[in-house]
């Protein structure tokens, strides 16, 4: 990794709305309209943040039909990316914010698992 990249991941990683969408990620795939939903923001700004969060190859991105999914890269782009991320989430699993969205995203996928066909993994 070159300095340009490391400061996008460090970039990314200095908001909390974006460290939220990772925390939620860490659990596995999910719809960006359900992101939306958990966030409580408008959907013009959660797009922006999985923007610099792809950018930072942090995230990865795939459609389906009219849905687009998000989730964490199965390979990090780089050995730091790969070191940082466990080490973030752990400190933040305590995180009342964390636990609520992890609790929320739990009730949005039982109530809407049949609308975006999300594939388990």
């Amino acid at each position: 990794m070159n300095l340009r990249g490391a400061e996008a991941v460090f970039q990314a990683l200095s908001d909390k709305g974006r460290l939220r969408i990772l925390c939620a990620l860490r659990h596995g795939e999910l719809c960006i309209c359900w992101i939306v939903e958990m966030l409580g923001f408008a959907p013009s700004t959660v797009s922006r943040h999985l923007s610099v969060l792809r950018s930072a190859g942090l995230i990865q991105t795939r459609k389906q039909e009219r849905w687009v999914y998000c989730s964490l890269p199965s390979m990090p782009v780089s050995p730091i990316i790969g070191k940082i991320l466990p080490q973030i989430f752990q400190s933040l699993e305590n995180s009342p914010e964390v636990r609520a969205d992890a609790r929320l995203i739990k009730r949005i996928l039982k109530k809407e698992a049949s609308k975006c066909k999300i594939r388990k993994k």
